[in-house]
């Protein structure tokens, strides 16, 4: 008797825990539907990059889930966009990604300019197996020897910018460098990939300085570039710090001296600071302009009035594109907690959206589309607002981005 009671014990405790078991899934997919999906753009709101990313990354990130909600779909759950400022401080960035994940339950960190903090939160997102999309940042380290099986690079890196504009400046004579490099992450990974293209080219770099981010003067730098008659001054720096020392080249009458001033990175945002009478003629490597198609046009006008009416950059279009093509990957996978296995699912989806056209994320990561070389247009040649660009050649992705067995992305490997 004691043997039948302990059996059927068994039994009914066993029933019991399955029924447990059963009513608790069924409130986990009840709290799925109903807990907001949370996305944080993690940006620069209030230094250089500010106008690049910072609050236009946070309307872009905003459009992509309305967009994704006006189109088909089978998610219920809300989607909720919240922001922070990361300061350009990789410790203060990996530090509010790590609030986001532990107490906001963040599926997905996007944007991220500046490359420092953009690998310190990848280690975060990878060790919590969250998602980060980077459309900021542009160390082509991110799909290189830092990648992740978490992480997908959208916009742009270090290898497309540099591949593109030092190719066609020396291409046009400019053989001999000197190189004004911001110190840090992405200024040395830019530097690295300049350097290789003009020697591979049959230039040289016959000298360089490293300068500090958010410098208010350049002038000892300049001062240093001039004097070492180098046909070619490389500006490899981004948004406040580009807009500055070109201004400043212009005031030592470096170009009018023979000089050719090159910015390896200029933003949209950073013509219309600079002036097309300053900034005419400089020519540059971009993923996105707003002029470039129906497509781009529409979105950009809708995108105008959410951004105090500046147009859009590549990265804050790359916000977009990399928001949509998570969500439209979410709603495949049907649910968003392995964020490893969402950015498989990003890799298999085909990409599509109006302002990067079709493409693929290839298996390290790396998001491939066209890369376009532009010329900033004189003055005369403007005809309305923000009309600033004229193309001067379509990269495609063959060309543009860096091969992938040159990356060498670890986790493909295994």
């Amino acid at each position: 008797m004691d043997g039948l009671f302990a059996s059927n014990r068994r039994r009914i405790l066993t029933g019991i825990a399955a029924m447990a078991l059963g009513a608790s899934g069924f409130a986990a997919a009840r709290a799925d539907d109903t807990t907001p999906l949370r996305l944080g753009v993690l940006t620069d709101m209030s230094s250089l990059y500010a106008d690049v990313t910072g609050p236009g990354s946070v309307a872009a990130a905003k459009m992509a889930v309305e967009d994704f909600l006006a189109g088909p779909h089978k998610m219920k759950r809300p989607i909720e966009v919240i922001s922070g400022d990361h300061q350009n401080k990789a410790d203060l960035g990996a530090n509010l990604a790590r609030e986001w994940i532990d107490r906001n339950n963040v599926e997905a960190i996007i944007d991220v300019p500046n490359s420092s903090v953009a690998l310190a939160v990848r280690n975060l997102v990878q060790q919590n197996n969250k998602v980060l999309l980077v459309s900021g940042a542009s160390s082509s380290d991110l799909t290189g020897k830092a990648c992740s099986p978490n992480l997908v690079h959208w916009s742009y890196d270090t290898y497309a910018l540099s591949n593109g504009t030092a190719r066609a400046v020396v291409a046009s004579g400019g053989k001999s460098w000197f190189t004004l490099t911001a110190d840090y992450a992405f200024g040395h990974a830019m530097e690295a990939e300049v350097k290789n293209v003009v020697q591979k080219m049959g230039g040289t770099v016959v000298g360089g300085v490293r300068t500090p981010i958010n410098s208010q003067d350049f002038s000892s730098f300049l001062l240093q570039a001039q004097g070492s008659k180098a046909q070619v001054i490389g500006l490899i720096n981004a948004g406040g710090d580009t807009i500055n020392s070109i201004k400043q080249s212009v005031e030592f009458g470096i170009p009018q001296g023979g000089q050719r001033v090159v910015a390896t990175v200029l933003y949209l945002s950073d013509v219309h600071s600079l002036g097309l009478k300053v900034a005419q003629g400089l020519q540059f490597t971009e993923a996105f302009y707003w002029d470039l198609n129906d497509g781009t046009r529409e979105w950009a006008k809708r995108f105008a009035p959410r951004n105090n009416n500046r147009y859009p950059t590549a990265m804050q279009a790359g916000v977009y594109g990399a928001t949509l093509h998570y969500l439209k990957a979410v709603d495949a996978l049907g649910a968003a907690s392995d964020g490893k296995a969402v950015v498989q699912e990003m890799k298999k989806l085909p990409t599509d959206d109006p302002l990067f056209g079709k493409g693929t994320v290839r298996a390290d990561g790396r998001k491939l589309h066209n890369m376009y070389l532009f010329e900033v247009k004189k003055p005369e040649e403007s005809k309305y607002p923000w009309d600033y660009y004229k193309l001067i050649k379509t990269i495609p992705p063959s060309e543009a981005w860096r091969p992938l067995e040159e990356g060498g992305c670890d986790f493909l490997k295994s």
